[in-house]
């Protein structure tokens, strides 16, 4: 018998099995097997469980949810690349996300966003109730025979009391976005929202009955199933950083969900604000806007918001929007809306330009044979690039073809629209102008100009937000001697040297100095450092 007959011979057949143990044995071997088990069976079910709690009590709503796997992923990569190339601002994450940390989501709120948690409440059943959890804005909803009475600023809602028990309190609400801005939110025209019985429709005994019923008899304007939207158009419109950052993004925030079906009613509705910003309504709403001020007739709705949302200075934030939606699908909003107007005619020849004759570049250098165009906006009156002719031969000499931007007031902004439409890079000084980065093409370069004292606003303004469009932002921070404040003030003085010394001040002393006596004249050798980057950027793409 060889070796390896050996060892087989000394191993098991199947036919033969180990002899039995030891009763004693077995009966322990079984206790220490249930004691390894049971354990593990507990803490399956409360991971179980733990999973539960917080599918059913997730603040995000079930419609955000992706339904396949690629859109997750997609929607996964665009937050991991955010987080690769933000730099974050405190104080933005802290606006954003206050939704979530100050308090928990009052049950309104669900109600105003479309959210799950607001399907709780009956839809027969008319209500009202507020969200004034934010610091930003306040918002409002009503449900019921909902009616508008522009005399009295008041929206009645005809079944929300039952006209036994004391009546529910009058809600009042200045609708919109700068509630924390004390001084401006006081010249918002106040709305009252008043809970009124059934029976007030239909004539009640009560003399306060009798006198809203006579304020608001019978529909001049009946808008069968269709919400209405109601917010302000007053504060800081005028001005197109707060048009934008103020109004049209909160408004977009909060009417988008509805996708055209929902009434704007526009309290100190401006007849311009219409004409200038048309396409950009006209997707966010099938219906003509109500002029709740001057229009006298009474506008029956079932449902209405009043309000805006908003998360923060010219931002979205995805994940406190009902379906995920962020400034780059408003950005498509305007795309869409400002390329499908017919461009104008151009001006007349004794108006001044808007645009300047396209200053061409001969230099070839990494992107061949193109020339990439930088678009300057220029400025009048503070803050202004003095030796603005030096800058654009330093452009032209880095090889971008240089169009020099000079809008008006009354510039329609598809023709700011178009005008930026081929453009690479956008280069302006600190200011509202610098909002039209929202008409850039993704993987643009936006420069901004910093004038001392304004590296916070600058950052919070548009520095955060270009990057979360997806731009590539070059922020070129000044020194005292590009400043013509320096030849104001002593060189050692506070206002050169120690800018935070004025600027914790508050907003007027900093608007005061560095907002409204400042014009900037570049250091072109430094600066050309900037352009460097920006053309190797675009090349590369």
């Amino acid at each position: 018998m060889n070796r390896q007959q050996r060892v087989a011979a000394t191993l098991p057949t199947p036919a033969h099995s180990p002899p039995p143990l030891p009763a004693g044995v077995e009966k322990e071997r079984k206790s220490s097997f249930c004691h390894r088990v049971f354990p593990l069976l507990l803490l399956t079910l409360y991971a179980v469980g733990s999973v539960l709690r917080l599918a059913l009590s997730s603040p995000f709503p079930s419609s955000f949810v992706q339904s396949s796997a690629s859109s997750f992923s997609a929607e996964l990569r665009q937050e991991v690349e955010s987080l690769k190339t933000h730099i974050p601002s405190e104080t933005n994450h802290l606006q954003a996300h206050e939704e979530h940390s100050v308090a928990p989501r009052p049950p309104c709120s669900g109600l105003i966003d479309g959210r799950a948690d607001g399907a709780a409440a009956t839809k027969d059943t008319a209500l009202v109730c507020c969200d004034r959890s934010h610091i930003r804005s306040d918002l409002c909803y009503a449900r019921g025979d909902i009616r508008t009475d522009s005399r009295s600023s008041s929206v009645l809602v005809y079944g929300a009391a039952d006209g036994k028990a004391p009546p529910p309190p009058v809600e009042k609400i200045r609708p919109y976005t700068r509630k924390w801005d004390t001084g401006i939110t006081a010249t918002i025209q106040e709305i009252s929202i008043r809970p009124l019985p059934s029976a007030a429709a239909n004539g009640s005994s009560s003399s306060s009955s009798r006198r809203q019923a006579a304020a608001a008899a019978g529909c001049d304007v009946r808008h069968e199933g269709v919400p209405a939207l109601l917010f302000s158009n007053g504060g800081y419109t005028g001005n197109l950083y707060h048009e934008f950052s103020d109004g049209l993004i909160p408004l977009y925030v909060t009417a988008q969900r509805f996708r055209g079906e929902v009434v704007l009613v526009v309290a100190e509705y401006r007849s311009w604000w219409l004409t200038r910003y048309r396409p950009v309504l006209e997707r966010l709403t099938k219906y003509k806007l109500v002029d709740f001020s001057r229009d006298t007739r009474v506008h029956c709705f079932s449902e209405m918001i009043l309000g805006l949302r908003i998360h923060g200075e010219l931002i979205i934030d995805p994940w406190l929007t009902p379906n995920g939606n962020s400034i780059r699908d408003f950005q498509t909003l305007l795309r869409e809306g400002f390329n499908g107007v017919v461009q104008p005619k151009p001006p007349l020849p004794e108006s001044p330009p808007f645009l300047r004759p396209l200053i061409r570049s001969s230099h070839r250098g990494q992107c061949g044979s193109r020339r990439p165009r930088i678009a300057v906006f220029i400025r009048k009156g503070c803050r202004v690039l003095l030796n603005l002719r030096e800058l654009a031969r330093t452009c032209q000499r880095t090889g971008f073809d240089v169009q020099i931007v000079e809008p008006k007031r009354g510039t329609p902004l598809e023709v700011i629209h178009h005008a930026l439409a081929p453009a690479d890079v956008m280069l302006a000084v600190h200011g509202a102008a610098m909002t039209h980065f929202l008409f850039m093409r993704p993987a643009s370069v936006l420069i901004q100009v910093v004038p001392l004292g304004l590296e916070k606003p600058a950052e919070e303004f548009y520095g955060e937000p270009a990057r979360r469009l997806g731009l590539e932002y070059l922020a070129y921070n000044i020194t005292p001697e590009e400043s013509s404040l320096y030849k104001i003030y002593d060189r050692q003085s506070p206002i050169l040297v120690n800018t935070s010394s004025i600027t914790s001040k508050g907003w007027e002393e900093m608007k005061k100095i560095y907002l409204d006596k400042q014009n900037v004249k570049l250091n072109l050798k430094r600066f050309s450092k900037i352009l460097a980057q920006a053309y190797t950027h675009v090349c590369g793409h």
